[in-house]
């Protein structure tokens, strides 16, 4: 009998990232995570905006970053402006930095649609990759053939169902951007 058990943990591995992704996308409320790919240039190498800096929510249309030190602030903003992705203009007062996040207009929403619908197929494609790869193990493998055929069964299965999580998730969020 073929182990399919790392198949279905590679499986939900690429979910799981699939998801951590969908948090990042922008929805027209401040959340955290929109700031997740900020890198800043600090004491001479890029590091994450959440690593050199306290990250808040103030309201539904306020982020608010706290550096750990204030002489950062100048490099944390300019990161933020660089980012053309976020379209986010942060204002600092010396101590924090107040990131206003403007309501999305309806081709924006749909522009980031299109963008999450992107890292749906890359998913996708990650699952078919670890597919590929099992059935080769299980090709190789030294299996009866009706017990080769089973696995590849449970495999193709899987991945239907992955494929559904996936989908669902992506409705969410798809339906979270549209909301006005």
């Amino acid at each position: 009998m073929f182990n399919t058990n790392s198949i279905k943990t590679k499986m939900t591995a690429v979910v799981d990232h699939f998801r951590e992704e969908m948090k990042k996308v922008r929805t027209g409320r401040a959340h955290p995570d929109m700031l997740a790919n900020v890198k800043v240039e600090v004491y001479g190498q890029m590091s994450p905006l959440n690593q050199i800096s306290n990250i808040t929510v103030q309201g539904a249309m306020m982020l608010l970053i706290t550096p750990y030190d204030v002489a950062n602030i100048a490099k944390i903003s300019a990161a933020i402006r660089a980012d053309q992705s976020l379209g986010l203009n942060p204002a600092d007062d010396g101590r924090v930095i107040r990131v206003p996040i403007p309501p999305l207009t309806e081709e924006r929403r749909k522009e980031i649609v299109k963008t999450a619908s992107g890292k749906v197929e890359e998913a996708k494609i990650a699952l078919r990759k670890t597919r590929d790869e099992a059935r080769k193990d299980i090709k190789a493998a030294e299996l009866p053939e009706d017990a080769k055929k089973r696995a590849e069964k449970d495999i193709d299965d899987m991945i239907k169902e992955f494929n559904t999580e996936i989908d669902k998730a992506f409705a969410e969020k798809e339906a979270d951007i549209m909301r006005i």
